[in-house]
């Protein structure tokens, strides 16, 4: 076992072995020595999320522990697997110049990934036509040459893969009506990217869009857009995204909010089959 940085995976690991000791009644030093690990130390930094713990070493954890409950050791069997797994995922690598580390995060969350809520009042991502993609990444200003540009509108079409991997993730996107109405390149292009909304969710049936028209007024997501990123194993996780940063909630408070906002916004908007018709219309009204 080596030094890692944390992730949320492996702090989700820690805690549920904090849980196991605390349940077993064992301090640090008796548990490490029982297990025998290299100190309370060691211990610590798998409690913290800061070591990775190879599934194959979980056995050892469940005799000290005395866990018997073969539902929750395969949930902690699960949450391992996503721990132990110490790739930032091959488009980090290959992109490493273009984003930071912070991103790199994210790309590593959503490639584990089993389904993603979005709130969003732009076209997201993993939903963009490359056309729509260069003209929103352009203007977003924060790029210093036509390259940086290019690079980042390639990793957002790459990223798209992961609604084409086996098994996908599933996409159930609640999309503004105002990301269909501003013209980000122009009319071609924004009619472009609407026939390519519903050629997607014909497509996949995995991918779902929903439209929260303006009739609807004030409503949850007015503080701005977010994403729940679901995951085989463990809760999941709220990213919410100012100008400067991401922020990643775990705490079962923000996540309640957020799931519930997202419950608000989805029973607000427009069904799936009234969604695509409202597109087609927008698509015969707007984009001529």
């Amino acid at each position: 076992m080596t030094d890692a940085q944390p992730n949320l995976h492996r702090r989700r690991l820690g805690l549920e072995l904090r849980s196991l000791r605390k349940a077993a009644g064992l301090s640090l030093d008796q548990a490490s020595e029982r297990l025998q690990l290299a100190g309370a130390p060691a211990l610590s930094k798998i409690e913290n999320g800061k070591q990775r713990v190879p599934p194959i070493a979980l056995a050892g954890f469940f005799e000290v522990y005395g866990l018997t409950d073969e539902a929750r050791k395969q949930k902690i069997r699960s949450l391992a697997s996503l721990a132990s797994s110490g790739k930032r995922t091959n488009l980090f690598d290959q992109y490493r110049a273009t984003v930071e580390d912070p991103f790199g995060e994210y790309l590593h969350l959503e490639d584990l990934a089993s389904k993603s809520d979005v709130w969003t009042q732009v076209i997201p991502g993993l939903l963009q036509t490359r056309d729509y993609a260069h003209a929103l990444i352009e203007r977003s200003r924060q790029w210093q040459h036509d390259r940086q540009i290019q690079n980042f509108v390639d990793l957002r079409i790459a990223r798209q893969e992961s609604l084409r991997r086996d098994p996908p993730m599933h996409l159930w996107c609640v999309l503004d009506e105002a990301a269909l109405r501003r013209r980000v390149g122009g009319d071609a292009v924004m009619k472009e990217q609407l026939a390519h909304l519903l050629e997607v969710t014909e497509q996949y049936p995995h991918v779902a869009v929903q439209v929260l028209t303006f009739e609807q007024g004030a409503h949850a997501g007015v503080d701005g857009p977010f994403s729940l990123l679901h995951f085989p194993a463990g809760p999941p996780v709220a990213v919410v995204e100012p100008m400067t940063t991401s922020l990643y909630l775990e705490e079962d408070s923000d996540i309640g909010r957020y799931e519930t906002a997202f419950n608000h916004l989805r029973s607000e908007a427009l069904d799936v089959a009234a969604s695509r018709r409202h597109i087609r219309k927008l698509i015969k009204d707007c984009y001529p």
